[in-house]
């Protein structure tokens, strides 16, 4: 029993290497969620209907981010692996796929928003006992998913240079770029939301429109960057000269990354149904799941950036043809992580009380959001198992796999007991909240049997 947990122990320069690329992503993610939660906190204090709107529209937003990730992540698994082969070349075909895919992923997106955006935010206001509110919640959203329109397209060719940053090596970059996003997403959030120094004083709109700027700032910075510092990254060389990607390549992403696009949208897509669901039980449970969500992305950046990290460093070693330090790799990054969630979770627990007071909302709404703060509090370490099982599989192309780990999970069983409890029984939102989280405890046990049985291990770019 000891000589299994000294496997999972890692030398110091084993977490030397894995803090050199888990840092910056962490800076960076933290840096966006906490801009995130001052966002959330300035349009809180103006009020609970305009938190509410920006909340479900944000949904919205999710489902498309989470589609973006989940189109280049595909691409990515090939960008990871090229980049230990040593090939350039492959890297180059690898990134124009992204930016192929998130064009049409863009597109459609687009199309579906302006056609039935309102349709879309309408699902998430099934409490009629105030129709005042509710068609203020409507309004607000509507207000806000319109601006933000306007932000896709540079957040998703942002999102491919990023990626393909990360998987060749660099890491410092996109947290830098994101840092500056950041911090422009921060000042005129607070000059157009309430309207200092001469703006104008727009609310919701102006929360929209900062985003919207800070995602302009971060392309340029990044995309700049990439293509000035071609020594370093040769990749962004010649990087359009020719646009079109080997037959074999685009293939194989394909068959490979397929699975990822759909389990993306469809795990997004599932997240948002499940909020909606929780709806049922009345517009309090939008505002306290909002606030729990934003909290919760900010102090589990840590042990959710070491995913990234494991398909960056095992990819990288499958690549290079080192399956072995691949297998023991994995399970090292992965009891890292549960250790990091452990004590982010004992500390956002005692504290869990206290962030709620941070806004301008009714005691009701407080005391809602504390509760499910320290539900999430609790399943931390699980999530971190599953999670990191995820990205590990998926860095070996084993992306069906990882379609029904996530995916359909969350559609055969996640849903359907979340439906259950909130349409057939009187149980508190909290706990159909804790019945449905404590879900993650099954799902992390088949992935840690997945991972240490190296069901994943498989050089995609030996034969490209």
């Amino acid at each position: 029993m000891l000589s299994k947990l000294r496997k999972l122990i890692g030398t110091r320069a084993f977490y030397a290497m894995v803090i050199a690329v888990v840092v910056p992503i962490i800076v960076q993610n933290a840096i966006t969620n906490f801009v995130n939660l001052l966002d959330n906190l300035m349009v809180g204090r103006i009020g609970t209907d305009q938190m509410s709107g920006v909340a479900i529209a944000n949904q919205l937003i999710f489902v498309f981010n989470l589609t973006i990730f989940g189109a280049i992540s595909g691409a990515g698994i090939f960008t990871a692996q090229y980049h230990g082969a040593g090939n350039t070349d492959g890297v180059r075909a690898s990134h124009r796929y992204k930016v192929y895919i998130c064009a049409m992923v863009l597109v459609i997106a687009c199309v579906l928003f302006l056609t039935m955006g309102r349709q879309l935010v309408s699902l998430y206001l099934t409490d009629t006992s105030d129709p005042v509110r509710v068609q203020n919640t409507l309004n607000y959203a509507m207000e806000y998913l319109h601006v933000m329109l306007l932000g896709l397209a540079p957040f998703a060719i942002a999102q491919s240079y990023s990626s393909t940053l990360r998987e060749t090596g660099e890491t410092a970059m996109p947290m830098y770029a994101g840092i500056i996003a950041v911090a422009v997403n921060l000042v005129f959030n607070y000059l157009l939301i309430f309207g200092k120094f001469g703006f104008p004083c727009l609310g919701v709109k102006g929360a929209a429109y900062a985003t919207v700027l800070s995602r302009y700032v971060e392309l340029i910075f990044i995309v700049v960057y990439s293509h000035t510092h071609t020594r370093k990254h040769p990749f962004a060389k010649n990087l359009y000269r020719v646009l079109s990607i080997p037959r074999a390549v685009v293939v194989e992403i394909t068959r490979t990354g397929t699975p990822l696009l759909v389990n993306e949208l469809l795990w997004s897509m599932g997240m948002a149904t499940l909020n909606q669901i929780y709806t049922l039980r009345g517009l309090d449970v939008v505002a306290a799941s909002n606030i729990s969500s934003t909290v919760y992305n900010l102090f589990s950046v840590a042990f959710m950036a070491m995913g990234t990290a494991s398909s960056i460093i095992v990819g990288q070693s499958l690549g290079a043809s080192k399956p072995e330090t691949a297998r023991t790799d994995a399970g090292k990054l992965t009891a890292f992580a549960v250790m990091i969630s452990l004590g982010v979770g004992i500390v956002l627990y005692g504290f869990a009380a206290l962030i709620p007071l941070l806004y301008n909302t009714t005691a009701s709404v407080q005391t809602l959001a504390t509760q499910l703060i320290r539900v999430t509090c609790c399943m931390m370490p699980f999530v971190a198992i599953s999670h990191c099982s995820y990205f590990i599989m998926r860095s070996g192309g084993k992306t069906i796999i990882t379609f029904l780990f996530d995916c359909v999970f969350t559609w055969a069983v996640n849903i359907p007991v979340a439906y259950l409890l909130a349409h057939f029984t009187g149980l508190h939102v909290v706990l159909v909240f804790l019945c449905v989280q404590a879900l993650e405890i099954p799902k992390c046990i088949v992935g840690a049997t997945l991972i240490h049985k190296g069901v994943w291990i498989q050089n995609l770019v030996s034969d490209l």
